[in-house]
C-alpha cells in the first residue's frame, strides 16, 4: 500500500547541477568500458569455437575420405555429436537458457562482466541507486542486474 502511494505522490527531480548526476555519468562510463570489454573476450571465444569447429570438420573429413572410411568414422562422428548434445543439454540445465548461440553469447558475457566488475571495483549497488534516482519511471534505462548482483529479494 506504501509503495502505490508513494507512486502517486511526485517527488522532486534532481536538479542538472546535482553532483549524484556526475557521479552516475562516471559509472556509466566506466560500466560502458566493462561493457565493451567484456564484448570483445566473448567475442574472441567465439571466433575460436568457430576455428575449433572448422579443423575438426576437416579433420574428420580428412579421415573419412583419404586415410579411413566412413563405415569406422561413422560411429567416432556419432558420439561427437552426442557429446555436443550432452553439453548443450547441461548448458540449459545449468543457466535455464536455449542452448543457443544467442543463449550462450549472453551466458559468456555475463559471465565476463561480472568478472571485470569484481576485479575493477565497479560500485553496482551505488551505480543502481543512481539509475533509480535519476530514471526512475524509465524501462529503457532500467538498472543493471544479474542474478549474482540482485541481492533485493
Amino acid at each position: 500500500v506504501a509503495k502505490a502511494l508513494g507512486g502517486l505522490i511526485p517527488l522532486p527531480e534532481p536538479g542538472l547541477n546535482d553532483p549524484r548526476r556526475k557521479e552516475l555519468i562516471e559509472l556509466e562510463q566506466q560500466k560502458a568500458a566493462i561493457d565493451t570489454k567484456a564484448d570483445s573476450l566473448v567475442r574472441r571465444e567465439l571466433w575460436l569455437g568457430l576455428a575449433y569447429l572448422v579443423v575438426q570438420t576437416a579433420g574428420f573429413m580428412r579421415l573419412t575420405f583419404w586415410e579411413l572410411s566412413w563405415d569406422v568414422m561413422e560411429p567416432i562422428c556419432f558420439y561427437v555429436t552426442s557429446v555436443y548434445f550432452m553439453a548443450g543439454y547441461a548448458f540449459f540445465l545449468r543457466t535455464s537458457k536455449e542452448p543457443s548461440f544467442e543463449g550462450f553469447y549472453q551466458s559468456r558475457f555475463n559471465a565476463k562482466q561480472k568478472k571485470l566488475i569484481e576485479s575493477q571495483g565497479f560500485d553496482i549497488r551505488r551505480y543502481n541507486e543512481l539509475k533509480e534516482i535519476f530514471y526512475p519511471d524509465s524501462s529503457s534505462q532500467q538498472a543493471f542486474t544479474t542474478a549474482s548482483f540482485d541481492h533485493s529479494e
